[in-house]
């Protein structure tokens, strides 16, 4: 971009998947950041303090100035913003739904990056629904925003495999990091005329709607492999549990980590039966298979391997598991 006029950017994005975005515009030196918007500071962790989010920090850790808004009904916060003369909004994961008032503004328009092959997954879990969905691939888009929701054309699309061990976690890093480069990517060809527009096929929209603590209760009556994605598409959160019963009689709750797939069951197994130990794993019966669990929490306890947890919770012969 050496010579040629800087493209004006106001970046709005809140979380670790937004700042990954910005640090690319960042680092590009075909863009000017004239500004980050991101969701106000939250309370969080035990003395529940007021956190500023992490695209406020980065923010502020290069000069760029930060604005806060709770939404913008405020005809002020619309001015403030119209006074950046921005070329190009770029938003990440911002948490808000942007009014067309907002969309307006930008000169060239507004840019989302979403993590999902758009039609496919529009909305606020996209990552996690396509792992629970035992997706094979994923990958990020780049769309033009307008009113709808996650509706506007496609500009730039690049797919990601989802591995059979991949976490929402492990997915959120790695296409956090693509949307970054692709957002760039998009604002060069915009730069010089090679950005062209895709209309989605709007026949063929999916929605991920946002997660809820409920959905992580597990039900072993399902095959493995629907529990395995269950699993990892919903760590670590809002993470998957059961109730179990232990040889006191009394109910515990626990917190699975994601495991493996293990081997068929014993012919007398029921879905739920804890069946004993594989090293340092927990084997639970599901429909068809059992599940290697390395990893458990006790509401109010640590993280405990399989050997721990039977060593410390299996006293006696094991006891059924209720996710459903």
């Amino acid at each position: 971009m050496a010579g040629a006029e800087k493209i004006k950017v106001v970046f709005m994005g809140t979380p670790d998947f937004a700042a990954a975005s910005l640090t690319r515009l960042l680092a590009w030196d075909g863009c000017h950041v004239a500004a980050a918007y991101c969701q106000p500071d939250r309370p969080s962790g035990r003395g529940r303090a007021l956190t500023p989010p992490p695209v406020k920090v980065l923010a502020r850790e290069h000069g760029v100035p930060v604005m806060q808004p709770v939404n913008f009904r405020d005809r002020a916060d619309v001015a403030a913003l119209a006074a950046l003369a921005p070329d190009i909004l770029a938003v990440a994961a911002y948490g808000l739904i942007l009014p067309q008032t907002v969309l307006d503004v930008p000169r060239l328009g507004a840019l989302n990056v979403h993590a999902s092959l758009l039609p496919e997954y529009r909305g606020a879990a996209p990552i996690q629904r396509a792992i629970m969905d035992g997706r094979p691939v994923t990958g990020i888009t780049i769309m033009r925003m307008e009113a709808g929701l996650d509706s506007g054309d496609i500009l730039l699309q690049r797919s990601m495999a989802i591995g059979i061990d991949d976490t929402a976690r492990t997915l959120h890093d790695q296409l956090a990091d693509m949307g970054g480069r692709l957002l760039v990517e998009a604002l060069e060809k915009m730069h010089s005329g090679r950005l062209a527009r895709i209309p989605q096929d709007h026949s063929l929209a999916t929605y991920a709607a946002k997660l809820s603590k409920e959905e992580g209760r597990i039900d072993w009556n399902q095959p493995a492999l629907t529990v395995h994605n269950r699993i990892r598409g919903l760590f670590p959160w809002p993470g998957s549990w059961f109730d179990w019963t232990g040889p006191s009689g009394a109910s515990l709750r626990l917190t699975v980590y994601p495991g493996r797939i293990g081997e068929p069951l014993p012919a007398d197994a029921r879905p739920g039966d804890i069946l004993g130990l594989e090293g340092d794993e927990l084997l639970i019966a599901c429909a068809d298979r059992a599940y290697a669990v390395s990893g458990l929490k006790p509401a109010g306890g640590k993280v405990l391997s399989g050997r721990e947890f039977s060593c410390g919770y299996l006293a006696r012969p094991a006891a059924g598991a209720t996710g459903d």
